[in-house]
């Protein structure tokens, strides 16, 4: 049996193997994910970001706890892909969310991956697309990945995620902050965490005031702020907009995880019924295809160009010799020893 076959029947530490090829982007983890790829597609990915100090880890820990015992229904299988701020002395990831979620340990339905950034922007590690993958093959119903918290620049999750959770927290920043933030591009539900705080009535109105002069006014094919080339004859033409709702909670005390799941589950049925689940795939899966392929003519053109050739025109930008956009015609027309009228 391979082990993708073992991730499949639900072995965890094959997944946990698996998991660790694919953030080292080793051969194996290409092979496994190449027999994984076609069994996913089923789980509900959930974004959860927002700037550090706002609780995102606690309240991913409360959430994954919830569905693993609600009120009513089947237990769901949850897996956590937290990812980390890399170690300045390891590389590795810190582990700050582990910490967080003891709550769910022993849990066999619960199954909590750390990512290192490895200094990746956006939020997210470069293989992370890869690793949710995997856990979605492996039979997972919800998978909450957890970014940096980095801020504005922030917005990989809403490529890759179905719902963005936006979590603020009262006294992190006035309006302007929120605005600078980008959350009204990115959120799918406003979550405003810490809600026992003062001042989370005023985050609350600030967020659902600008949430109604944000409110758009036509319909365009679009997703957090980037245009579906994938949509066409997928989205519905009268669908419904999506206004996201602003909820209050208290991870710490446990308080306002109904109204949370609630939410979440108003926005898939909302994705279903609007045809734009099967738009986020096909956006998701067509931007992990652009990145992968951009890394992959960057490598086939490095291997291509000379060094010295690379170096030459290097050095000529620095000089202030060849200004940029001439360098990467010259680069790009590079298959000569030689570049043509490089300066001397």
């Amino acid at each position: 049996m391979s082990i993708a076959e073992d991730v499949l029947a639900g072995r965890r530490y094959a997944l946990s193997r698996v998991l660790t090829w694919i953030e080292n982007d080793t051969a194996e983890g290409q092979e496994a994910l190449r027999a994984l790829f076609p069994h996913t597609g089923r789980a509900h990915l959930i974004g959860v970001t927002g700037a550090p100090g706002t609780g995102k880890s606690s309240l991913v820990n409360r959430m994954a706890y919830y569905y693993r015992h609600p009120p009513e229904g089947e237990p769901r299988r949850v897996a956590v892909v937290a990812v980390d701020p890399s170690s300045p002395f390891t590389g590795g990831a810190i582990l700050g969310d582990r910490i967080r979620m003891r709550d769910l340990a022993g849990d066999s339905g619960v199954f909590i991956r750390s990512m290192a950034s490895r200094g990746a922007l956006g939020g997210l590690a470069r293989t992370t697309a890869g690793v949710v993958q995997a856990l979605d093959a492996a039979g997972f119903d919800l998978i909450f990945i957890e970014t940096v918290g980095a801020g504005q620049a922030e917005v990989d999750i809403a490529r890759l995620a179905h719902t963005t959770l936006v979590v603020e927290a009262p006294g992190l920043g006035d309006d302007v902050q929120a605005i600078k933030a980008g959350i009204l591009e990115i959120a799918d539900i406003l979550v405003v965490n810490k809600a026992d705080r003062p001042g989370a009535m005023a985050t609350l109105r600030a967020l659902t005031e600008m949430l109604k002069l944000a409110h758009p006014s036509q319909e365009t094919i679009m997703h957090h702020g980037q245009r579906m080339t994938a949509a066409a004859g997928v989205r519905k033409a009268d669908a419904p907009l999506w206004v996201p709702p602003v909820v209050k909670t208290v991870a710490l005390n446990n308080e306002g995880m109904d109204d949370l799941a609630a939410a979440i589950a108003r926005h898939r049925a909302h994705l279903e019924a609007t045809g734009e689940w099967q738009v986020r795939d096909r956006v998701r899966l067509q931007t992990e295809l652009e990145n992968m392929l951009q890394e992959a003519l960057m490598q086939h053109w490095r291997s291509r160009v000379p060094e010295g050739t690379y170096r030459r025109i290097l050095e000529a930008v620095f000089t202030r010799r060849l200004a940029p956009a001439d360098a990467v015609a010259q680069l790009l027309a590079a298959d000569a020893p030689r570049p043509k009228n490089l300066p001397t």
